[in-house]
């Protein structure tokens, strides 16, 4: 009877490690091959870019008229062919902001970013297509923790493009802004001059924690640590390695932090701890009844201002 009770013991602790694989499979696939919603995003971007922002509509028209978006290319260390649009300022200018959208979106549907830093602060302007999104390879969405060293390739290429003596500040939105900080705990070139960081994550690990509980009502084991396990196995990183509060502990640059009060994607409570973690140089602005990366949006020419106050002094500084 013992070793029949044991061996049915052995026999349901396999099922269920077999099922919380499965899972984490399924979980992992759902999380980074969203190609779906990725295909249908960029099949829509103009129709939601004049919907949501229709200022941009006249300003892109004639960007696009003239010439003055163009693509550019670059392969990474991974041999993967990366995407970016950008465009010279109206006048020349050194300064040069780097832009990063956020997850299942593409570079165009961050051009109100370029529009605030190139009609409104006249830098030159840079927009990269992540790994698995808009024309860029890559075999998943790699929730900025690859990315991160892609971007520090589009700083370099941004040198190719614009001229040696250009300073950059890089500013993300959601997992953009996630991807920016993660890179700010890298040696960045010293041409980098600051960082701008709207709605993102501590890790991957947690926001994916917070989207199993909020959404499917699930607690993150098993199927989290399997799904971690299986990223780890197909992409060389896991869920919890991948995190952007432990990167800003490591940054020593200028950071603006934005952060709407009413984000419950990627909960408000996430910004207080990146802000404590990062090193002296940095700002916070809570954002009131902003949801997530709504708060340009919302606050179009106070969005703008901030980033004009904090940013410009810093391109001309040490």
């Amino acid at each position: 009877m013992k070793k029949r009770t044991t061996r049915y013991a052995l026999i349901t602790l396999l099922i269920l490690a077999a099922c919380s694989v499965i899972g984490g499979i399924c979980a992992l696939n759902l999380a980074l091959k969203p190609d779906t919603t990725i295909r249908e995003k960029n099949k829509t971007t103009p129709l939601y870019m004049k919907q949501n922002y229709p200022f941009l509509q006249q300003w892109t028209d004639s960007m696009k008229s003239k010439g003055a978006l163009k693509d550019t290319f670059i392969i990474n260390h991974e041999n993967r062919q990366l995407h970016a649009i950008y465009a010279y300022a109206p006048k020349p200018t050194v300064n040069t902001a780097i832009i990063v959208h956020g997850y299942t979106d593409n570079a165009e549907r961050m051009m109100m970013i370029g529009y605030l830093y190139n009609h409104d602060l006249e830098y030159n302007i840079l927009l990269p297509d992540l790994q698995h999104h808009g024309q860029s390879e890559g075999p998943a969405i790699q929730m900025g923790w690859k990315d991160r060293f892609d971007l520090l390739r589009w700083m370099d290429e941004a040198k190719n493009i614009f001229g040696d003596s250009l300073l950059i500040v890089t500013h993300g939105i959601s997992m953009g802004a996630a991807t920016v900080m993660m890179a700010s705990g890298e040696e960045t070139p010293s041409y980098v001059r600051c960082y701008v960081e709207d709605c993102g994550y501590t890790s991957v690990w947690e926001q994916f924690t917070h989207v199993m509980r909020t959404s499917f009502g699930l607690p993150p084991f098993p199927v989290l640590y399997a799904a971690s396990e299986v990223c780890q196995l197909r992409y060389g990183w896991n869920f919890k390695e991948a995190s952007a509060l432990n990167q800003v502990r490591k940054c020593r640059k200028p950071m603006l932090f934005i952060h709407g009060d009413k984000d419950n994607y990627v909960p408000t409570h996430m910004v207080y701890s990146l802000y404590e973690a990062k090193p002296c140089m940095k700002e916070l602005w809570i954002v009131p009844g902003a949801a997530h990366a709504e708060s340009y949006k919302l606050y179009k020419e106070e969005y703008t201002e901030r980033i004009k106050r904090f940013v410009k002094p810093l391109m001309y500084a040490f």
